[in-house]
């Protein structure tokens, strides 16, 4: 996608600055620069998902219009933002953890987990010079802190708003987790999950009250709203 004529030049420069730290690794010897983030891991429903990215070190930075922290976008630029995503990275995945899985070994080992497979995820769509190259052991940049994943791992604080894989990575798997809950809404009908996508918003708690807890439910995470008969 070649740069929007109507982007502004205050936009253009953003957009560059974000891609900043990204180009000092690749300037110092990286071979590939991975982004991860997650999603979903305060709902109480649904899974915990993360998404991992490597946009290349000859990525464009004007061709990602509105990329930044998901948390930052409407929901239509983000749908925006991944189909570009999608179109323009080297490789993309994103990795969900169930609600069972979540309550068998607990939110951070769920999340761990999730990592993980999104970053193996890359690996089969890596082709010509990066063909064969295992994602695991490259720069991997988290959002927020350590997680002692990976062998060259750096962890950077509110990183989806300062990196642009991390970002690119947030955006990825914001989209797919929500359009994972509104196929669960047509599933699970009455709770809501197409609206508040799984977390605590007083509808849902409600209908959790008055209705129990659904098979997608992280009934570890809702003792406080039902205490009756769980599926």
């Amino acid at each position: 996608m070649k740069r929007n004529d109507s982007m502004s030049n205050a936009e253009s420069e953003r957009l560059r600055a974000l891609y900043s730290y990204e180009t000092a690794l690749y300037a110092g010897g990286c071979r590939l620069v991975v982004g991860v983030d997650e999603v979903g891991r305060g709902a109480v429903a649904g899974p915990v998902s993360a998404g991992a990215c490597i946009l290349g070190p000859d990525a464009d930075p004007t061709a990602i219009p509105y990329l930044n922290d998901s948390k930052k976008l409407t929901p239509r630029r983000r749908e925006s933002a991944a189909s570009a995503i999608k179109e323009h990275a080297l490789a993309w995945h994103v990795a969900h953890v169930p609600a069972d899985v979540i309550d068998a070994t607990g939110i951070v080992a769920a999340l761990q987990q999730a990592m993980r497979a999104a970053v193996s995820g890359l690996a089969g769509q890596l082709t010509g010079a990066y063909a064969g190259t295992d994602p695991l052991l490259q720069t991997v940049l988290l959002d927020g802190r350590p997680m002692g994943l990976f062998e060259r791992e750096q962890a950077i604080v509110k990183g989806d708003g300062k990196v642009a894989a991390i970002a690119a990575a947030s955006v990825l798997a914001k989209v797919e987790r929500d359009a994972l809950m509104c196929d669960y809404d047509v599933r699970y009908p009455g709770y809501g999950f197409a609206d508040h996508k799984g977390y605590a918003a007083a509808a849902h708690v409600d209908n959790i009250v008055r209705r129990g807890l659904s098979e997608i439910h992280r009934k570890s995470f809702c003792g406080n709203f039902f205490q009756g008969k769980l599926f």
